[in-house]
């Protein structure tokens, strides 16, 4: 049993612990879709649902994303705090940060309330105004938890985290839809847990952080986060842009169906998202890079061998899956479900783990000005032709046109070509396999 353990253990490290924690994430909210749709729950009160989490996604994910990413390289490498102290302060500096962010987003939110809800709400009002502040409050910092035990190196509880907090998740949110009870006590369950989070969030920063507030460093970590909040807000504000032009153009029924669409292979989105914030500590040195590169390279080749597959038998299988595992309500999600699943051509090359590895995040910023710009006037032309799909055509492009323009910048800006962090014959064969398979599928209908 010793020995079991061990040999697992060795497998278990800062990379593969955030990437089952992110596949623990992904199982628990796919869970919770599939017991909203079997539970009889109304299709109307399952969008009131999505719309309480694109409005918390749509003022938060932007600038919490920044700050984890920047976090991470400044953490061993910054200006403003001795490199020796036993326990340094930016974890609570961080911390303290997200923290106002998170207050001033819910502020924000209270005061814009009736313009916010003539674009995203039921009816004119923002579902469960009182329950979402909350939600904004305690629930956005929480997500830096992780990410303090991975720069603790603690692969380990990152797991444990996951395992303990997502089965608190999935009880208190999915529960009361099982017992009958409406969506609201879902919701209130949500911010339950998420209270209990931040509780936890402080006790670590606490424990592995010195409590000293500093102007230098607030000012030094803000000035590098800031190009990547607006980059973020630029070219992850496509997805929440889509679903506002979703949301007004059709009701609360149409707006469920292409929400339960619109997710990647979540597998894909949660894996190479984990795999890249890893990377980002990577970056210190010239030896280290040269390291980082060859191990991009190496596990985005091992992703594909993984993830493409996946992606080919749901793109064959979607059609019938989805109205097995949600209901027939959802039935035309899946055709919005196959174009989204395209997205794994772009997601698995990483141009952007160096830039943002080698502190070039304004680079990132203005390209993703591009990408939003092609990605919104794509959106706005093809819903007029095919309808909640044009949308989703639109992101596919969109995102791959971005990633070309980031690799060709990486190689003009760093010196560093393609070849280096690409496994060019895997990637390439195994996009002509899924690009193919989605048109036969799309034309047999």
């Amino acid at each position: 049993m010793l020995f079991s353990k061990l040999k697992l253990s060795k497998y278990i490290n800062n990379i593969s612990g955030l990437q089952l924690f992110q596949l623990l994430r992904f199982g628990v909210l796919l869970l919770i879709s599939i017991v909203f749709a079997k539970s009889g729950m109304k299709i109307h009160e399952i969008g009131k649902y999505e719309y309480f989490i694109l409005i918390a996604g749509a003022l938060c994910y932007f600038w919490v994303h920044a700050i984890i990413n920047t976090l991470l390289p400044l953490y061993k490498n910054n200006k403003s705090f001795d490199k020796k102290e036993r326990k340094s302060p930016v974890l609570f500096n961080s911390f303290f940060i997200i923290t106002i962010l998170s207050i001033l987003a819910a502020i924000f939110v209270y005061t814009f309330k009736n313009i916010i809800a003539q674009y995203i709400g039921d009816n004119n009002a923002i579902p469960y105004l009182n329950l979402l502040l909350l939600y904004i409050t305690f629930g956005t910092p929480s997500n830096l938890i992780e990410y303090i035990f991975l720069l603790q190196n603690k692969p380990h509880n990152i797991i444990g985290y996951g395992l303990v907090s997502f089965t608190l998740h999935l009880l208190l949110v999915a529960g009361p839809a099982l017992l009958g009870m409406d969506i609201y006590y879902c919701l209130a369950g949500l911010v339950i847990i998420s209270g209990a989070r931040f509780i936890y969030l402080v006790l670590l920063v606490i424990k592995y952080s010195q409590l000293k507030l500093s102007g230098s460093f607030i000012k030094e970590h803000s000035k590098l986060a800031f190009p990547l909040m607006l980059s973020f807000l630029v070219s992850g504000s496509a997805q929440y842009i889509d679903g506002i032009l979703v949301s007004s153009k059709y009701d609360a029924s149409v707006f469920a169906v292409f929400r339960y669409g619109a997710k990647e292979l979540p597998l894909v989105a949660m894996l190479a998202n984990a795999f890249s914030v890893a990377m980002l500590s990577g970056f210190s040195s010239k030896e280290e890079i040269i390291k980082s590169l060859a191990t991009i390279k190496r596990k985005s080749k091992q992703l594909s061998n993984l993830l493409f597959p996946v992606t080919i038998i749901l793109l064959i299988s979607s059609k019938w899956l989805y109205p097995l595992v949600f209901s027939d309500k959802f039935s035309e999600s899946a055709a919005v479900f196959n174009v989204y699943l395209l997205l794994i051509i772009s997601r698995l090359v990483f141009p952007q783990t160096i830039l943002i590895g080698s502190k070039k995040t304004k680079i990132i910023f203005i390209v993703s000005v591009i990408e939003l710009i092609i990605n919104v006037g794509l959106s706005l032309i093809f819903i007029q032709y095919w309808g909640i799909i044009g949308v989703a055509y639109a992101t596919f492009i969109a995102f791959a046109l971005e990633k070309t323009i980031l690799t060709i910048l990486v190689q003009s800006s760093l010196n560093i070509k393609a070849k280096q962090y690409i496994a060019w014959p895997s990637l390439l064969f195994y996009s002509v396999i899924t690009l193919t398979t989605y048109i036969i599928v799309t034309i047999i209908g």
